[in-house]
């Protein structure tokens, strides 16, 4: 039950001493230094963590990003990272101008085992922290300052002579007073100064100090102020580099990331997407397109953006979520009339003015500099016309509908929804796919069984279909199961269809899992016909997928 007094268990978190701070007048005018902590901070919360497969797949992305500085993960944390990164080493993988960098706790066996994952490299980064604010010292270490100081002192002279060891490598060194955002400023600034002490950075040979929001718990105005503060006090401020690592547990991890850069820092540590322990960390593409509409080049290409999502999404089995800025599914549709008429004008006007500054009311970036396009979606009620007709069938069916699947059924729906002058509901509308798609009622063509056989590139369908009342064998060549389905349907029943797009996906979870394919098909005449199949079997589906479509043609002609 919450309190009806929350003070008396919570207490505000204490204003940073600046009178005179300077950040709320300073502009971002060029992107910072990017750091992806997504195959470490980000694969950690994971809860199937990334297979070496995976990790692969996502550390190529980061480099077609163009994400130069990238945290590989925890060598010393077991043999499956110790082996993946000793691993892109050994294999040629790590690009010139990329610099790998692993965490390690400090602590002298994980510091070695994490430079021998790293023998060979020809650069990298080695990131090491310790805890240092008031809970974890009193709780979890139960030691006083000086203890706590000295394993950051003991940790960078370890740093120091690991590298020594191997001269061939040009290493750099991240240190992270870890949880600094709930530590006094005057420890967090002690414990920098002593690992400067050690390692004795140089402007030609920066130390990265890492000042992470381990847990937000303030206003992302006072970590601003608390790195400006360390910005100010840091003794040789042009021999280190100082990184903000926010996490999202306020729910504004991309605004002190943001105020951070305003108030002195050089380096940006997060996820794509956001992805993170708990909340999450710092979302860099949010950051990286923000500066991108305020006219800064984030030197970062998002520029394929559905491709972005997918790789993410397969490496990490967690969804992209549809209001995600920028990327979310849903963020360039429009609900409403009005705003709808409003985007509609804009893209009028821009087309008029014909220069390049984008001016576009409810759209504050462009969808085609991501690769995208603007479609509005039909929402279920007479008034508007327009809603969330995909939505609610994907929430009740599981049906993830392709975009011109969608605005062919939002007419079937608008027009229902005339008829009836009410808001439809799950009920009506899957009631209307079901008729309009012909997976209902009697079929003109209803698959009863097919075979498929031949070799790679000429398969060949043989299949029987209920028609006519009756029972009909057909078969059909083609370069695979789809178009030998079409050459059936034409050679033996006169239905001619061209297929134009193609589209499938899971449905549920575990052992009760089912497949859905959709076609987009063209007749003859130039026409345009969808089609949609189920079953257990995703070549199953899409036999019915295709049949849908003919049934389609059947019945509307």
């Amino acid at each position: 039950m919450m309190l009806t007094d929350p003070s008396l268990k919570y207490r505000p978190f204490p204003q940073v001493d600046l009178p005179d701070r300077r950040w709320p007048s300073n502009v971002i005018t060029k992107a910072p230094r990017w750091l992806s902590t997504d195959m470490r901070d980000g694969n950690q919360s994971l809860i199937d963590p990334m297979n070496a497969e995976k990790k692969r797949r996502f550390f190529d992305l980061l480099v077609k990003v163009g994400i130069k500085e990238i945290e590989v993960g925890f060598p010393a944390a077991g043999a499956t990272e110790f082996d993946f990164i000793s691993g892109l080493v050994r294999d040629g993988a790590i690009p010139d101008d990329v610099m790998p960098q692993v965490l390690t706790q400090a602590r002298e066996d994980l510091i070695g085992t994490t430079f021998e994952s790293l023998r060979g490299a020809k650069q990298a980064i080695v990131h090491v922290y310790n805890a240092i604010s008031p809970a974890w010292r009193n709780i979890v270490f139960q030691m006083e300052r000086p203890q706590i100081r000295d394993i950051a002192i003991h940790a960078a002279k370890l740093l120091r002579d690991n590298a020594a060891r191997q001269p061939d490598t040009d290493w750099h060194f991240e240190y992270s007073p870890e949880t600094f955002s709930t530590a006094e400023l005057d420890f967090s600034l002690e414990c920098c100064e002593a690992v400067m002490d050690i390692l004795q950075p140089t402007p030609e040979r920066p130390l990265i100090l890492n000042l992470p929001a381990t847990v937000e718990c303030a206003t992302p105005n006072i970590y601003a102020d608390q790195i400006e503060w360390i910005c100010r006090n840091i003794s040789r401020r042009d021999s280190v580099v100082i990184s903000l690592h926010t996490h999202n547990d306020r729910g504004t991890g991309v605004a002190a990331a943001e105020l951070g850069i305003m108030a002195g820092a050089d380096r940006v540590e997060g996820c794509l997407f956001g992805n993170g322990e708990r909340t999450g960390n710092c979302d860099l593409v949010t950051v990286a397109l923000n500066m991108y509409t305020q006219g800064i080049d984030p030197e970062l290409d998002f520029s394929d953006i559905d491709e972005v999502i997918q790789t993410v999404e397969y490496c990490n089995q967690l969804p992209v979520h549809p209001r995600h800025p920028y990327a979310g599914e849903l963020v360039f549709t429009a609900f409403s009339g009005s705003h709808q008429d409003a985007i509609k004008k804009g893209f009028a006007a821009q087309e008029a003015r014909n220069d390049l500054i984008w001016n576009v009311p409810y759209l504050p970036i462009d969808p085609k500099d991501l690769g995208r396009d603007y479609e509005a979606v039909i929402r279920v009620n007479s008034q508007s016309g327009k809603g969330g007709v995909a939505w609610v069938l994907q929430q009740d069916k599981g049906f993830k509908l392709p975009k011109k699947m969608q605005a062919d059924f939002s007419k079937v729906v608008q027009a229902l929804a005339d008829q009836s002058s009410r808001e439809l509901n799950a009920a009506d509308i899957s009631a209307a796919f079901e008729s309009h798609y012909c997976l209902t009622g009697e079929q003109a063509y209803s698959l009863i069984d097919y075979h498929e056989g031949g070799a790679a590139g000429d398969r060949i369908f043989t299949g029987k279909i209920a028609h006519k009342g009756g029972e009909r064998s057909i078969s059909g060549r083609g370069n695979g199961l789809i178009s030998s389905v079409l050459a059936a349907l034409r050679d033996e029943l006169g239905v001619t269809l061209e297929v134009a797009d193609y589209n499938e996906h899971a449905i549920g979870a575990g052992t009760d899992v089912n497949a859905a394919a959709y076609v987009e098909c063209r007749t003859p005449d130039g026409r345009t016909v969808f089609g949609i199949g189920t079953d257990s079997d995703v070549a199953t589906a899409s036999v019915k997928a295709v049949l849908s479509a003919a049934n389609g043609i059947a019945v509307r002609g």
